[in-house]
């Protein structure tokens, strides 16, 4: 899980965050890079072609490799020939066909996500899921500052002076496309999970059903009306920490801070606070629960937006950056690490991917089609002011975490009453 989770990561920033330096240094205005937030979008709409990853097996690969494994072979091929694209390409010369590109990436890596999903919930019981996790997140967390400061880093170290160097960039891509190796190889060498066995549908449409609405209908079922409010939670849960990232590689750039700094920073401080983040994470869900520390987690990124406010009244200040990256990245761990072992038990393990992804597409969606505004809105009002809106339209997840906790409290309470009958 620790190296499906670094493949899960890498592509990430490499068409969000990473790609927002490259374009801001390439001269493409704030306005524009804040409206190719919504490449993520795609993120938002895998659930439309999850039943297919859920159901549907490859041929002749699927044989070899079973289901889940072939389905994230097949993505991760299509990462790479995505970033290849990128590497290929100068953003200030013609920008579409970096964003086509750009899209190619997040729709494999939207289905390297959904086959990825199904295949840690289905490698271990739910008392285990906290713990892979943990784990997943781990990796996933190295990925995001190899994508991030790796690729400044390495852009840093061939470019050719002060200025604009495309050929610097298309080399860390390179490098980028090259990484993806790390989850074609742990693939191979996995095992694939035991396979769910479901009633085979008598029809087309029964096999439709079967696929495309029972999944859906069953987690209505399950939660009733609950469900709303499940809903709800997990469509903003993020909104604070996707909507302020978009515009944090151009505040660097705008800032004056190097690539160098950037990536020193963020391999040295946020490597660390990272997996102390995700281990912190992992262990309070284990001792107190998912909900409480999914509350953690929502004040602790409120809060580490309000720093990145205070950041931007300082100018070029590296310590400052030090300890505003370094409390990001932690609250960012504890954070996610509890949001993916909520969403683990959400799922009906016999409709897994499908499930999963729903979710996880609920979660970008709009929180990412908020970012799309975000260049223009920095336009208007500066940064601080920015950094400041992005921590107050998180408040209302603390309202929808005290109300599914309640739920909760609601549910297990009967369920002791019930226990206690049958012990009577």
């Amino acid at each position: 899980m620790l190296f499906l989770g670094f493949s899960a990561g890498l592509p990430l920033l490499l068409i969000l965050g990473t790609l927002s330096f490259w374009l801001r240094e390439a001269g493409i205005d704030r306005s524009t890079i804040g409206y190719l937030t919504w490449v993520g979008l795609i993120y938002a709409g895998k659930w439309l072609w999850a039943p297919l990853v859920d159901r549907v097996p490859i041929p002749i690969l699927g044989k070899l490799l079973g289901r889940r494994r072939s389905w994230l072979i097949c993505a991760q091929i299509v990462i790479v020939l995505g970033l290849l694209g990128m590497a290929s390409l100068d953003p200030k010369v013609a920008i579409t066909p970096v964003v086509w590109c750009a899209l190619i990436v997040a729709f494999g890596s939207a289905t390297q996500d959904i086959a990825l999903d199904a295949f840690r919930i289905e490698s271990a019981d739910s008392d285990h899921q906290a713990a892979l996790a943990a784990t997943y997140q781990t990796g996933y967390r190295l990925a995001l500052i190899w994508s991030g400061a790796g690729v400044l880093w390495l852009a840093a170290r061939v470019e050719s002076g002060v200025g604009y160097d495309v050929s610097a960039w298309q080399f860390a891509y390179l490098c980028m496309a090259g990484s993806i190796a790390v989850g074609v190889m742990t693939t191979l060498f996995s095992k694939e999970p035991a396979r769910i066995e479901l009633t085979k549908a008598r029809n087309a449409k029964a096999w439709l059903h079967q696929t495309l609405i029972e999944p859906f209908a069953e987690f209505i079922t399950r939660y009733r009306w609950q469900a709303i409010a499940i809903l709800a939670l997990i469509a903003i849960y993020r909104i604070s920490d996707v909507v302020m990232g978009i515009m944090a590689n151009p505040f660097y750039v705008d800032m004056g801070y190097t690539k160098d700094e950037v990536a020193a920073v963020s391999k040295v401080f946020g490597v660390i606070m990272t997996l102390l983040g995700a281990f912190i994470g992992g262990v309070l869900t284990l001792r107190f629960g998912v909900m409480r520390i999914l509350l953690l987690g929502a004040v602790l990124s409120a809060v580490s937006n309000l720093l990145f406010a205070w950041l931007a009244t300082q100018g070029h200040d590296l310590t400052g950056l030090v300890w505003v990256i370094s409390a990001d990245n932690l609250s960012s761990g504890i954070a996610t690490a509890a949001f993916i072992a909520f969403l683990s038990s959400l799922t009906n393990i016999q409709y897994s991917a499908t499930q999963y992804a729903l979710f996880s597409s609920m979660m970008l969606l709009m929180p990412k089609w908020l970012a799309g505004f975000s260049g223009v809105f920095v336009d208007a009002f500066g940064y601080s002011i920015f950094f400041i809106s992005t921590a107050i339209i998180g408040l209302p997840v603390l309202l929808l975490i005290w109300l599914v906790i309640r739920l909760k409290v609601v549910q297990f309470k009967k369920a002791d009453d019930q226990t206690a009958q049958v012990s009577d």
